[in-house]
């Protein structure tokens, strides 16, 4: 509503009197918020967590500021985001799992609910300049598309501004981007040094340059969440070569390695025993000489990755410095989980072949061992590197042991904090959920009763800013002001009260009475090494309780005793992309994402293009799903149709007799066969004029969409990316049907998605 006019009007102005509205505006001196949000990175994969990774710049930070080693997450993607911005937990803002499902429950929409006002929701009516840079995902993936709708999209969120990608992960050197409510094409290509870690921040140096030269008076909120170090890890050349040879030893040595590093520095308490290898991680010694030598190779990537993304930080803090910005910029800097397990047990050259059920072919990858960690792979690293990653708990992240919960957080603010605690140490016990508060006790606010005419419901999380003071280094003197933190994933449960936690490991497809509670005394066992359950089960049963009167005041029922299965109750949603069986598109369309497009894995399908070529030497692609590691085109080159199919590298290439000019409606015809290969047929109108068969074929293909007229991520080297269509593409039309099982189809679409946390 416009605020209300305090002038006076009359006839004539000179009888009147003008008012203007004071602008919004926080109160003078208010800091800027820069909240920078890692992928998938563990508890010790900083350097000032115990790594030997090199993080100059996270560890600026670190010896600035202050180290939080307690601190918690939800053990998935998008539930801690939505946890991160809100101040409430996730299944109160009906973000359960990742944003790709509604389950048709209010603890599962994709989305995050209007009643929960994100922090630039928030700031900006007060006159805070938002921007995001980087990953969202917190809008339903089937409204991701350039056709939205645009709901819970970041601007409609709150941002000012936004820059990056919606899905939950992205090919590093080939993203699927969008600025503000459009998509985009990268700005350059990866052959001329691309990556869109750097074009992140470049993004967001601008975006801050441009509001503290246009309009200084207004503070800004960054919100830069990068891709990194989500699968797949992907890093420039010279970063690669830096850790070649670096982790030769193994993960035994080197995990054994940080947990004493970890000791020495203070971050875990003295006493912490280091936990056994997770089940399925086997000694390093027990490997093979092939299998040590990819996973040293996709380790050495994971390393560049983390590298290459803490120089674009530091990039970023030049420049704040070099503004005069630094000292009045509060940094949170986190990770949204523990470390990942989607690697398997040997490591991936392509995740989706986890995400597939196909395991990696060992004597195979080891003759690409010099495509790890670039664009000719899609890699992500085994449980027994994830694991180090994680030191010294149990279990990854989907998981609500330490391994999946416990994280780095690392806050600094220069003139906020005072200067004999920087470098310290926290082990207050914290959850994501308190940063929110945090952040609007520290501007004096409160969180408001009402956001866009909609009811707000209470924050859930406490601020921190008690630990800021000198005397909180010490935790018996400053004990933490939490009482209780409830965790829940695909079944997987705990509760943390007063210094201890119960937790429970919940295998898929298994009664949730069936499991086994496990009981830590925390605060004197940080690894959960000491289950003390049979010996205190009084408390187990008090703990235990707990957690249901929790889970019942915080939206957590129904809890799926499918785990990752339940996710697919009331799944497609109707009137979305994935409950049609016929597309049409009338080019040029932008890229159309995953969750948008046909299920061309999964189904056999049939597309027809109505293109008109004026000369017979007008080439080009016309359909284009995936990237260089994984995918499908259909193309035309040299007056031929070709299609090929891309199979983690293999290539399936069927071409056509010669086609006319002119005006002609081009096919291909893809027949799958369950879990079998597939025929293919290309034709020209009604004749016949190619066929073949494609032996290998996956369900999910990749988490980059697809483009119609062109093929920006080159997924055959026949040709030189983008290859426009140089005819016209007058309409567009693909038909599906469904080749294997519904359930196989859902358990396939459920990895993917899983993957993208």
């Amino acid at each position: 509503m416009a605020d209300e006019f305090q002038g006076i009007i009359n006839r004539e102005a000179k009888d009147s009197q003008p008012w203007w509205p004071k602008p919004a505006l926080p109160e003078k001196g208010s800091p800027n918020i820069v909240v920078i949000l890692l992928d998938d990175t563990g508890f010790s994969h900083l350097g000032s967590f115990g790594s030997f990774i090199d993080t100059p710049n996270f560890d600026r930070l670190a010896n600035n500021g202050l180290r939080y080693t307690n601190f918690h997450t939800t053990a998935l993607c998008s539930p801690t985001r939505a946890c991160l911005l809100t101040g409430r937990n996730h299944h109160s803002v009906g973000m359960r799992a990742v944003s790709n499902f509604d389950t048709g429950y209010p603890n599962m929409r994709g989305r995050i609910a209007p009643s929960a006002a994100t922090l630039a929701e928030v700031l900006e009516p007060i006159g805070y300049h938002t921007m995001m840079a980087g990953k969202w995902h917190l809008a339903p993936m089937r409204e991701a598309s350039a056709a939205g709708p645009f709901t819970d999209w970041p601007l409609q969120r709150g941002f000012n501004r936004f820059y990056g990608f919606m899905q939950g992960e992205t090919d590093q050197f080939h993203p699927e981007l969008c600025a503000d409510n459009h998509f985009v094409d990268q700005p350059d290509r990866p052959e001329d040094g691309y990556h869109v870690s750097e074009d992140l921040v470049d993004q967001s140096i601008d975006m801050i340059r441009n509001q503290t030269s246009l309009v200084p008076e207004r503070p800004f909120f960054l919100y830069l969440a990068f891709g990194a170090t989500h699968a797949p890890h992907q890093a420039p050349d010279d970063y690669l070569a830096k850790y070649r040879g670096k982790f030769d030893e193994g993960w035994d040595v080197w995990r054994q390695r940080v947990f004493e590093r970890q000791l020495e520095m203070g971050v875990i308490p003295e006493g912490t025993q280091l936990a056994p290898r997770n089940p399925g991680v086997k000694p390093w010694d027990e490997l093979s000489a092939d299998e040590q030598a990819f996973a040293c190779r996709l380790q050495e990537a994971f390393a560049a990755f983390l590298d290459h993304t803490d120089a674009q930080v530091g990039r970023l803090l030049d420049s704040l410095e070099t503004q005069g910005l630094l000292d009045d910029t509060i940094v949170f800097a986190l990770s949204d989980n523990g470390a990942s397990q989607e690697g398997n047990a040997t490591g991936v050259m392509d995740e989706f072949r986890y995400f597939n059920g196909i395991p990696e072919d060992i004597d195979e990858v080891v003759k690409r061992l010099d495509d790890v960690g670039t664009r000719r792979s899609f890699s992500n690293y085994p449980w027994g590197w994830a694991q180090v990653g994680n030191t010294p708990g149990k279990r990854y992240k989907q998981n609500t042991h330490g391994g999946g919960v416990r994280d780095p957080l690392i806050v600094s603010w220069p003139s906020g904090i005072d200067p004999s605690c920087r470098g310290q140490i926290r082990s207050q016990f914290h959850h994501v959920i308190d940063i929110a508060p945090t952040i609007l006790e520290l501007l004096g606010i409160d969180a408001p009763d009402t956001v866009k005419g909609v009811d707000q419901q209470p924050v859930e999380g406490i601020g921190m800013a008690y630990t800021f003071a000198p005397e909180a280094a010490d935790a018996d003197a400053v004990p933490t002001q939490k009482t209780s933190q409830y965790f829940e994933m695909f079944g997987h449960r705990a509760i943390w009260a007063e210094g201890w936690k119960a937790v429970t490991h919940h295998p898929d497809g298994i009664p949730l009475e069936a499991d086994t509670w496990e009981l830590y005394h925390l605060d004197e066992d940080f690894s959960e090494m000491n289950d003390l359950a049979e010996a205190e089960p009084e408390r187990l049963a008090e703990m235990i309780d707990l957690f249901w009167d929790e889970a019942e005041r915080y939206g957590v029922l129904p809890i799926d005793g499918g785990g990752t299965r339940g996710l697919f109750a009331g799944h497609p949603v109707p009137g979305t992309p994935r409950a049609r069986d016929t597309f049409v598109y009338r080019p040029p369309v932008d890229r159309i994402p995953m969750d948008s497009a046909p299920g061309f894995g999964a189904r056999g399908w049939s597309l027809r293009a109505d293109v008109s070529r004026s000369s017979t030497d007008q080439d080009g692609s016309i359909l284009a799903v995936g990237t260089v590691n994984n995918g499908l085109v259909a193309y035309v080159k040299d007056n031929r149709l070709v299609y090929d199919h891309n199979y983690f590298g293999t290539h399936t290439t069927i071409r056509s007799d010669e086609i006319p000019a002119g005006d002609v409606i081009l096919g291909v015809d893809f027949d799958r066969v369950r879990r079998g290969p597939a025929r293919v047929r290309l034709w020209a109108g009604d004749d016949l004029i190619g066929e073949g068969v494609v032996p290998n074929v996956s369900v999910m293909i990749s988490s980059i969409g697809m483009d119609v007229g062109r093929n920006p991520t080159g997924i055959s080297d026949d040709y030189e990316a983008p290859f426009e269509f140089a005819g016209i593409i007058n309409r567009l039309e693909i038909a599906t049907v469904r080749s294997i099982p519904a359930e196989d189809e859902k358990a396939a679409e459920i990895r993917a998605a899983l993957g993208s946390q």
